[in-house]
């Protein structure tokens, strides 16, 4: 009989535990926390908002950017508050959390293909944009001096980086990544909208919405949502960031993930909304998906702001595909009984790699992909997951102000969860017509 700890684990159990990426390291400070939610939130999404905007217009654009930041602010701080709602237990990841909540099977299989699209595609568009970036960074510095090389080539040249980066074995190990990325987005959000007010506004420029039949102006409504909902996307990562705090009775770990969680919602309100506003003043309705390449001049900054994407975007990479790490390798070491070891971890971690790489190159729709993962993936996991969870568990009293509070953070969350896609499948069908492969 093997001797068990108090969570009831053997010493087998325990070491396997300790090997996996999320449970390996718990001595995170409050400011981890705020820079991996920075991190995780302030994808290239950001740059493609004053074109979400165009599709949206002046009135429903501003309600729409300042909702969502007030209901997944509040989703946030519930799933911080779960973490460890059961006294002496973690939540350390969220489908742990949903099985608490659903029960075991339910739990699994309501939050891992959730999270796992979400995680996935991000790391596919996080390729694509990677590649993209550096590729006008090539185009910028080299002013149709340099031979032109294929896009496929710059996202190959942006995963050998994280091949060798995908080894780091935790979170913890990746805090350096994480913080540069963080200081980044900030450094190329402020380009963008500062640039972006050096140049003002153009005599030419329009608010109307981008497109002009009904049909267009619709879907592009739609496919405007879907982006802003795949701006506010670093919930799935929440859980895993918080499991890294250590916590005790007197201190528990929600005390420092909520500060620097609310020190990161603060950033991204200041990478968000300049960008989104002052884009779209400047550019108005002739705004590009990537605002960087709506603006061409001065040369330098806009090559420097495409390498700080490039920066970000990697440490971006490596927080979403940590959780993704570690369910490849609780299930090659606890369902198909792998020995835990350095060769396991390469192989896996280089193989996922590489399938984000093919994806990524087959398929680099980049406005589409943003719109239609925002609204597929993004809105349950983000907008309203936390809320069917907090009332299974908490049952705030029927009609009350907490009860009045989800139900509409659910019911916008379901509508973003419908209408976002239809918007962002029919940008993909209008790119796929004209698309030629590995170009």
């Amino acid at each position: 009989m093997q001797e068990k700890d108090d969570g009831g684990r053997t010493k087998q159990e325990k070491s396997i535990d300790e090997w996996l990426p999320i449970n390996s390291s718990r001595k995170a400070k409050w400011w981890y926390s705020a820079f991996h939610n920075v991190t995780a939130m302030v994808g290239a999404g950001v740059l493609g908002l004053p074109y979400a905007m165009s599709e949206l217009g002046w009135g429903p654009g501003i309600a729409v950017m300042i909702l969502s930041w007030i209901i997944t602010l509040y989703t946030l701080w519930q799933m911080v508050e779960m973490h460890e709602m059961v006294p002496g237990k973690r939540f350390d990841r969220y489908h742990e959390l949903g099985q608490h909540v659903f029960g075991e099977r339910l739990g699994l299989w309501i939050v891992v293909p959730q999270q796992l699209a979400v995680e996935v595609s991000l790391n596919i568009i996080y390729m694509v944009t990677g590649g993209q970036s550096l590729k006008k960074f090539h185009d910028v510095i080299c002013d149709g001096n340099c031979k032109d090389f294929k896009l496929s080539y710059f996202i190959i040249i942006f995963a050998s980086v994280h091949f060798v980066l995908s080894q780091l074995p935790n979170f913890n190990s990746i805090s350096a990544v994480s913080l540069a990325a963080a200081i980044m987005s900030l450094s190329y959000s402020t380009i963008a909208w500062g640039a972006s007010l050096d140049k003002g506004k153009g005599a030419d420029v329009d608010y109307h919405l981008r497109a002009t039949t009904t049909p267009g102006k619709v879907f592009g409504f739609l496919g405007g949502l879907g982006d802003v909902a795949f701006a506010y996307s670093g919930h799935n990562v929440v859980l895993e960031i918080q499991a890294t705090i250590p916590s005790t009775p007197e201190k528990p770990s929600k005390k420092a993930m909520w500060k620097g969680a609310f020190v990161a919602y603060v950033i991204v309100a200041i990478c968000y909304f300049p960008v989104t506003f002052i884009g779209y003043w400047a550019f108005g309705s002739g705004v590009d998906e990537n605002i960087l390449i709506t603006l061409s001049k001065p040369k330098w900054l806009i090559a420097l702001a495409n390498m700080f994407v490039v920066i970000h975007v990697i440490g971006s990479y490596q927080v979403y595909a940590m959780p993704v790490f570690d369910m490849i390798e609780t299930v090659l070491v606890k369902n198909m009984r792998f020995a835990p070891s350095l060769m396991l971890r390469l192989i896996a971690r280089s193989v996922y790699v590489a399938f984000t790489m093919f994806v990524g190159i087959t398929f680099p729709f980049f406005g589409g992909l943003l719109s239609f993962f925002g609204g597929l993936a993004f809105a349950p996991t983000t907008y309203f997951l936390p809320c069917i969870m907090w009332l299974k568990v908490y049952k705030p009293k029927q009609f009350g102000l907490s009860w009045f509070i989800n139900w509409i953070c659910i019911v916008i969350g379901v509508l973003l969860l419908i209408l976002g896609p239809i918007g962002g499948l029919r940008q993909i069908i209008l790119s796929a017509t004209t698309y030629k492969f590995y170009q």
